[in-house]
C-alpha cells in the first residue's frame, strides 16, 4: 500500500458526524489517476470568465504577454495552497468540511466550511445564469420572436424564454448532482478534450479569417484602453486578483482529491490542468478579441456576443453545446461540490450530499442571480471577491496546522468523534482568523462605499488590493506563534 495513503481502520458510522458521503474514500475506490485530475481542472478553467480573464489587465493598460505572464503566475501561486491542501484529501480519503475538523474543531468546522461552503452558492446561482443566457441568446439567432414572449413582471424580472432557458440549464446542473459524484467525474473526463477543441477550433477561424498570427498579436496593442501605465502599479492588484479567482478551490480541492490514487498522481494532475487550461484558454480571449479588430472592426470581448455574428446553424448549434458544456463543467466542479459537503456537514445523518446540492440549486435560485449580476462592480468584484479574504485566512491556519503542528499526522477515527480530541470549538484557530482580516476591513469598507477614502490611510486602503496574501500570511504565522506558546 502507498505509504502516503491512511485507511480508515475503526468503524465510527454510528457517529453522528458520520455519513456516506462524508466517509474516508477506501483505497478500493480511489480510482482516479493525474489525467482525471487534469481534466477536472481543463473543465473547470474553460468557461466564458477565464476566455475573458485578460480583459481586465489589458483594459488597465497591459500587453498581451504581460497579461498571460501575470495569470501564469496567479495560477503558479495558487497552485501551491493547492497541492499543500490537496495532500490530506489523497493520503486520508477525507473532504473538506472533515478536513476543518482538524484545525477548526469539530463544531467549528461547520461555520468554517459554510464560509466556504455559501461564496459557492452564489457562484452557482450566477454561472447557472450566464450559462442559461448563453442558451437563450443564441436561440434568438434562430427563433427572434422569443424576445417578445410573456414578460414576467418586474419582480422576477425575465420573460417566459429567459426564464426557461435558465431553468433548462438549472435542471442539467440538478440532474448531475443526482447522479452522484462519479457522473461529475465522468463529465469532466468527456468534455476536457471537446472544450479544449472548440478553443483551437476559435483560435483557428481567427487564424485563418486573418491570415497571420503575428498580424493577430499586433492588433492586440489596439485593446488597451490605457497608455503610458505604471506597470507594476496594475501588476500587483492584477496579480492578487488572478490569486483570488482560484482561491476558493484550493480550499475544497481534497474533495476532488480524496478519489486519487496517489500524491504523485493529483500534483502532476493539477500541474498539467490548471496554470496550462488557464494561460491557453486566456491566450485564446485575447488572440480571438484580437482578430475581431480586424475582421469587425471592434473588439469582441464576449464569445456569446461573437458567436452572434455567425450565421450557419450548425456552427450555433455546436456553440451552443460547447458554451452549455463549458458552463456546467465548471459550474458543478466549483460550485456545487464544496457547499453540497458543507451542508451534509450541518447535520451528517439527515443532510447527503445530494440534499446539499439540492439545496445549493435552491439557494441559486432564490438569490435572483440575473439581478445580482445586472450590478457586477458592486456584487461580484467587490462582495464575493471581498469574500476571498476570508478563505485566505482560512488557508493559512488549515496548512500551518496540517504541516507544522500536526506533521500530515492525523487521527482519521477522532475526527467523527464529537467528544475526542478535536471536539467543540478550537480557540487558537479562531482567534488567529479574526485577527487576520482585521488589516483589510479598512479597505473593504472604502471599496463597498461604507466609508470614504479619506477615513483610513493610503496605506490601509492599498492593503486591500492584496487581500489573500495578507490574511493567509497573517493568520499562518499567527496560528503558528498561539500554537508554540500553548
Amino acid at each position: 500500500m502507498n505509504e502516503e495513503i491512511v485507511e480508515l481502520k475503526e468503524d465510527v458510522s454510528h457517529s453522528p458526524l458520520y455519513n456516506d458521503d462524508l466517509a474516508p474514500v477506501p483505497i478500493a475506490k480511489r480510482s482516479w489517476n493525474k489525467w482525471h485530475i487534469a481534466a477536472i481542472w481543463v473543465g473547470m478553467a474553460v468557461c466564458i470568465p477565464t476566455y475573458m480573464l485578460a480583459s481586465s489587465l489589458i483594459d488597465q493598460g497591459m500587453n498581451w504577454w504581460q497579461a498571460l505572464l501575470t495569470i501564469l503566475l496567479g495560477n503558479l501561486i495558487v497552485l501551491v495552497p493547492m497541492i499543500l491542501n490537496a495532500h490530506v484529501g489523497t493520503k486520508y480519503g477525507v473532504p473538506l468540511p472533515v478536513f476543518l475538523r482538524l484545525s477548526f474543531g469539530v463544531r467549528g468546522s461547520v461555520i468554517a466550511s459554510l464560509l466556504r461552503g455559501l461564496v459557492a452558492c452564489g457562484w452557482f446561482g450566477i454561472q447557472t445564469w450566464i450559462g442559461g443566457a448563453a442558451i437563450y441568446q443564441l436561440l434568438l439567432l434562430i427563433v427572434p420572436d422569443w424576445a417578445n414572449s410573456l414578460w414576467l413582471g418586474s419582480f422576477i424580472g425575465l420573460n417566459v424564454a429567459q426564464a426557461g432557458c435558465f431553468l433548462f440549464f438549472w435542471f442539467i446542473n440538478i440532474w448531475i448532482v443526482y447522479k452522484g459524484i462519479n457522473s461529475i467525474k465522468l463529465l469532466e473526463t468527456w468534455s476536457a478534450p471537446f472544450l479544449l477543441l472548440i478553443g483551437f477550433c476559435l483560435l483557428i477561424w481567427a487564424w485563418v479569417k486573418v491570415g497571420s498570427l503575428q498580424e493577430i498579436l499586433a492588433a492586440s496593442y489596439t485593446l488597451s484602453g490605457s497608455k503610458d501605465v505604471d506597470f507594476w502599479k496594475i501588476f500587483f492588484p492584477g496579480l492578487t486578483a488572478m490569486v483570488g479567482f482560484w482561491a476558493t478551490l484550493s480550499l475544497n480541492i481534497p474533495d476532488f482529491t480524496r478519489y486519487a490514487h496517489s500524491q504523485k498522481d493529483q500534483a502532476w494532475g493539477q500541474i498539467i490542468g490548471l496554470p496550462t487550461t488557464m494561460v491557453f484558454y486566456s491566450f485564446i480571449g485575447i488572440a480571438v478579441t484580437s482578430a475581431t479588430v480586424l475582421i469587425y472592426g471592434q473588439a469582441i470581448w464576449d464569445p456569446v456576443t461573437l458567436l452572434g455574428k455567425f450565421d450557419n446553424p450548425a456552427v450555433i448549434a455546436i456553440s451552443m453545446l460547447g458554451l452549455t458544456i463549458a458552463t456546467l463543467s465548471t459550474n458543478i466542479a466549483a460550485n456545487v461540490v464544496a457547499p453540497a459537503n458543507s451542508f451534509a456537514n450541518i447535520a451528517p445523518k439527515k443532510i447527503s450530499f445530494k440534499m446539499g446540492g439540492y439545496l445549493t440549486g435552491i439557494i441559486g435560485i432564490i438569490i435572483f442571480p440575473w439581478k445580482l449580476i445586472a450590478d457586477p462592480q458592486g456584487y461580484i468584484f467587490r462582495w464575493l471577491l471581498a469574500y476571498s479574504a476570508l478563505l485566505g485566512s482560512l488557508a493559512g491556519i488549515m496548512i500551518c496546522d496540517y504541516y507544522l503542528i500536526r506533521k500530515t499526522n492525523i487521527d482519521l477515527a477522532a475526527l467523527f468523534n464529537p467528544k475526542g480530541i478535536y471536539k467543540g470549538w478550537n480557540p487558537p484557530a479562531w482567534i488567529a482568523f479574526t485577527i487576520s482580516i482585521l488589516p483589510v476591513i479598512p479597505g473593504f469598507l472604502v471599496a463597498v462605499g461604507v466609508c470614504s477614502a479619506e477615513t483610513f490611510s493610503p496605506f490601509l486602503i492599498d492593503l486591500y488590493s492584496y487581500a489573500w496574501f495578507v490574511t493567509f500570511i497573517v493568520s499562518f504565522l499567527l496560528y503558528w506563534i498561539i500554537k508554540q506558546k500553548k
